[in-house]
């Protein structure tokens, strides 16, 4: 479902002028976020709902039809609330887990294990791969990002292309899965693939993580870590494992209500969130029958109490920024570039423009403005979701795996430090992009 065409172009109006402004203004202070220690929640949030505000004044003192500025916020309101709960429910769940202890144990396993640089640099590589696109690639690049500083937080050498691992490997897991990054669960949403779809991306994103990966781990140094044998008797809380289990019902849920029964993906994912609810309360129960006297109830609301509502309103402010420039008619300048370069250069030049700005506002732009992509529309897509998604890596703050990590390892991995090995990740994404070419144009397999 696309949104409604801007009754008229405003771009050259005092709206449109101040508008761009709010949202270039927005966007310095969300791209500086450490620089003035602003959370990217507040200047994102400020800008989305400031624009509409600006556009409902313009609107109002020319005494223009209401109805169409009403009709473009209802649809935003129903776009970005199926994102929004979607991610609601995925988080809440990561944080049971956490509390459960599931990724302590991971860690500890990984720590105690002996292995030595190179092989926590693959191991850990390979766990961002596959579990982002269940867990999606921030939560993965956070976790993994601790386990690296845990590993040992001096040895730089071994820190820095390991942590450049970690982001690459989530934001390339995240771009075959619906749901592994905010970019492809934008465009699954949006109808322009089934489930199914996404995943004849991997062979692209794979390959290309893994090209990648090998010239990085050239410059992982030789050796053992500390040893961490002090940790090893931490286990999995009670109540872990099933909702280990229950979170990969969810999913299935989430992908059936979407694909067979037509209903919104975040619905099957709420109902997920209430079986969760209702096991916490079985759980409970049955700790109460049997140590009535000292009673150690798990609340759920707890959990999500520590969910990123940061991320969440992140994601809400920059959605309706992006829809209130495209109700005024900047993105009609976007689709022209499809136009006059066709589809695959543009698609192409998403990846890089995505890591300047951040793949989200630049997908969501692509989407608002619906642009023909000519025959084999449907490979297109899937190209530009792999763009989007991959392209992020290319610079440290052009993905949200990028920005957790540079916040985990705060001086370690930084700008200038991935930027060290940026040629790696651009050799990847040019092997990325090939094989969609071989796979898509050339075989058509998937197309």
């Amino acid at each position: 479902m696309t949104a409604a065409l801007p009754v008229t172009d405003l771009t050259t109006t005092w709206v449109g002028i101040a508008s761009l402004a709010v949202f270039v203004i927005s966007y310095y202070f969300i791209a500086t976020e450490d620089k003035y220690m602003i959370n990217k929640a507040k200047p994102a949030l400020f800008g989305g709902t400031f624009i509409f505000i600006l556009i409902g004044i313009y609107y109002t003192m020319n005494g223009l039809n209401l109805e169409a500025l009403h009709t473009e916020v209802n649809h935003l309101i129903l776009e970005i609330a199926g994102i929004f709960f979607f991610l609601f429910v995925a988080m809440t769940y990561i944080e049971a887990m956490i509390d459960r202890q599931v990724f302590s144990v991971l860690r500890v396993n990984l720590v105690t294990k002996g292995y030595d640089y190179r092989k926590l640099f693959w191991v850990t590589g390979f766990i961002a791969f596959f579990l982002s696109p269940v867990a999606d690639n921030l939560t993965t690049a956070l976790i993994l990002a601790t386990v690296l500083v845990t590993i040992d937080r001096k040895n730089v050498a071994f820190l820095v292309p390991a942590a450049i691992n970690v982001v690459v490997a989530a934001n390339a897991g995240g771009a075959w899965s619906p749901f592994g990054d905010i970019t492809t669960l934008m465009a699954w949403t949006a109808g322009k693939g089934s489930f199914v779809d996404f995943l004849y991306l991997f062979p692209a994103a794979f390959v290309g993580w893994i090209v990648t990966a090998f010239l990085l781990s050239r410059f992982v140094p030789d050796g053992n870590p500390p040893s961490a044998d002090g940790e090893a008797e931490i286990k999995i809380l009670e109540g872990g494992k099933i909702i280990m289990a229950l979170f990969g019902f969810t999913i299935f849920v989430a992908v059936m209500s979407h694909q067979v029964l037509h209903l919104p993906a975040m619905w099957g994912m709420l109902f997920g969130l209430s079986i969760l609810k209702l096991y916490v309360y079985k759980l409970n129960k049955a700790n109460r029958y049997e140590n009535p006297e000292e009673p150690k109830p798990i609340n759920a609301f707890s959990w999500i109490a520590k969910i990123e509502n940061d991320t969440l309103l992140f994601f809400f402010g920059i959605l309706a920024a992006v829809g209130g420039l495209h109700f005024l008619g900047f993105l009609e300048y976007f689709t022209a570039l499809y136009t006059q370069f066709g589809a695959t250069a543009v698609n192409i030049g998403v990846g890089f423009l995505s890591a300047i700005v951040d793949n989200v506002p630049v997908m969501s732009a692509v989407l608002k403005s619906n642009p023909d992509m000519g025959i084999g529309a449907h490979s297109q897509w899937m190209l530009v979701t792999l763009t989007a998604g991959v392209g992020g890596s290319l610079i440290s703050f052009g993905s949200a795996a990028g920005v957790g990590v540079m916040g985990k390892m705060h001086g370690v991995y930084t700008f200038s430090s991935h930027m060290k090995y940026a040629w790696t990740i651009l050799i990847g994404y040019i092997i990325s992009v090939s094989i969609w070419y071989v796979q898509f144009q050339i075989i058509g397999f998937g197309a």
